[in-house]
């Protein structure tokens, strides 16, 4: 433990945990960020990022790195281990991960979220087989052939203009007459005519393929008649919302119902020297500028505690 002392241990190595560290460490503080996966979270497989204020384009991947050797040159150390749990031991906290235990001055949870599965019985059986939830990690396999994407927000929008560039035709399925996503990329999207909207439908069941090895087709149903529609897709991408992976928390952090971080703007949970940032907290706007700028407060508000003790 004593060679794994830090003011502040930051769980998750994506937008608003790198953002943190920016600010913790120009503050003077020592940081160590935990990362379960990969540094700069799924921000990564986005290859086009245009709405980040003063960067008119970059990828996805550019932004995190550039973030991440930002963090780098202040003195940020990383370690590849997820963080499970934090024993909160009055002015020291204890972050357990996987492999090792991290002492704290002060802890900011920014563990993001995970991507949320269709809850389909055959969903598993086809997971690399025809059921993607990353369409620009798995599209091109794809290229020239009929797929098709559920979801309705900035992802969903995303995933299906990317691949209207590279596949025969391109479904979108919605449960809704509205979509969450940007209005602008929508109306884009409706342009393309190798896109098919099918809205007001959910996904109720997924068909093999005549070899019976890969995802062959797709039923969905109009929730407004019940009537159901088979489309036959090589591939479905699913991008219909995540889930924050926060219940090891749970002691120093109260969890809402559906286990975001029951934080506001300010970043504080119900801990003194425990904060959160990013999309693991509640909030209405999940972006990127939104968790770049949670990483902000939540790192001056831990900085600041520090400094008063």
């Amino acid at each position: 433990m004593a060679d794994n002392r830090y003011d502040i241990v930051i769980a998750g190595a994506g937008p608003a945990g790198l953002s943190a560290a920016i600010y913790a460490l120009r503050a003077g503080k020592s940081v160590m960020l935990l990362e379960a996966a990969q540094f700069g979270g799924q921000i990564v497989n986005t290859p086009e990022v245009e709405n980040y204020p003063g960067i008119k384009h970059i990828s996805g991947f550019d932004f995190a790195y550039g973030l991440y050797e930002q963090a780098m040159a202040l003195g940020a150390q990383i370690a590849f281990e997820r963080a499970e749990s934090v024993e909160d031991l009055g002015d020291r906290k204890i972050v357990h991960g996987v492999k090792n235990d991290y002492e704290a001055g002060a802890v900011i949870l920014a563990t993001g979220a995970k991507n949320r599965p269709l809850g389909l019985e055959a969903e598993q059986r086809f997971i690399g087989h025809g059921i993607s939830y990353c369409a620009t990690c798995d599209g091109a396999f794809f290229r020239g052939r009929v797929v098709a994407v559920n979801g309705g927000g900035n992802t969903a929008i995303e995933d299906a203009a990317y691949l209207a560039g590279i596949c025969e035709k391109v479904y979108l399925i919605h449960r809704r007459e509205q979509f969450r996503g940007e209005e602008r990329a929508v109306e884009a999207l409706r342009g393309r005519g190798n896109v098919e909207f099918v809205l007001n439908a959910t996904v109720t069941d997924l068909f093999p393929d005549e070899a019976g090895e890969r995802l062959g087709a797709v039923e969905v149903t109009d929730k407004n008649s019940g009537e159901t529609r088979r489309l036959d897709v090589a591939c479905l991408f699913v991008a219909i919302g995540q889930i924050p992976e926060n219940s090891g928390f749970a002691d120093v952090a109260r969890l809402d119902e559906k286990g975001y971080i029951a934080a506001g703007e300010d970043c504080l949970t119900g801990t003194p020297g425990v904060y959160t940032a990013g999309d693991c907290r509640t909030k209405t706007v999940r972006q990127l500028v939104t968790a770049a700028s949670d990483g902000a407060v939540a790192a001056l508000a831990a900085a600041s505690m520090l400094d008063a003790k």
